[in-house]
């Protein structure tokens, strides 16, 4: 499954990332309310075909625990192609990430724990997107 919307060359956009519909489409409603663009994905491997693709995105939003492919390897050939993309995990584990990712560029790498509040989503966006 993939949906999503092209960046307009002035708006930032960003990548969400989340095998859960009602989590998904409540973070998409929240970044959107805020003025963001947003690409949305359920899966790694559809994630990937977006980063390969031309267009804007400035921060990748995924849950760590996806089908297949997990948050962090995404993450990981995600920067390989845009070293340049900031990632925000997103997990109701925190405790056992490890945040470190070979080959990580000048992008930030964050994360925030499930449950949160979507008021603390974008304001956790805003800071890394501002960075």
């Amino acid at each position: 499954m993939q949906q999503g919307v092209t960046a307009e060359p002035s708006g930032q956009a960003i990548l969400v990332v989340e095998d859960e519909p009602t989590v998904r489409m409540l973070v998409i409603e929240t970044l959107e309310e805020h003025g963001y663009t947003t690409l949305e994905t359920d899966n790694a491997l559809a994630a990937l075909e977006i980063v390969k693709a031309p267009g804007r995105i400035d921060l990748m939003l995924t849950d760590i625990t996806l089908p297949g492919q997990n948050g962090r390897e995404l993450a990981q050939a995600a920067i390989q192609l845009r070293p340049e993309l900031k990632i925000l995990f997103m997990t109701g584990y925190a405790h056992n990430v490890d945040l470190s990712i070979t080959g990580a560029g000048p992008g930030g790498i964050d994360i925030i724990t499930k449950p949160f509040s979507l008021d603390g989503l974008a304001k956790k966006v805003r800071a890394i997107i501002d960075g």
